[in-house]
């Protein structure tokens, strides 16, 4: 395959796969990377690189999102009011 040749359905299917199961084993251990490096590989070497990238800086959003819609937003909290 040449460099940045667009992935056929099959690999984007192979793709995604990976990293659902990456992140599903994300998710079970309260993200805790080191024990899902086997999947982190697979997810790697089934994904083009700029989509690794990608599905990491969605995860990162997606993961801070959830954060802010369980929490909420405290802008204040910051400023140190009480």
């Amino acid at each position: 395959a040449g460099g940045m040749a667009a992935p056929t359905m099959e690999e984007r299917k192979a793709c995604w796969g990976a990293r659902d199961e990456f992140w599903q084993c994300l998710d079970s251990h309260g993200d805790d990377a080191a024990k899902c490096e086997k999947l982190r590989r697979a997810f790697e070497s089934r994904c083009p690189q700029q989509w690794v990238k990608h599905f990491d800086k969605r995860r990162d959003f997606l993961k801070y999102k959830k954060k802010l819609e369980t929490e909420g937003f405290h802008p204040y909290k910051a400023a140190g009011k009480s």
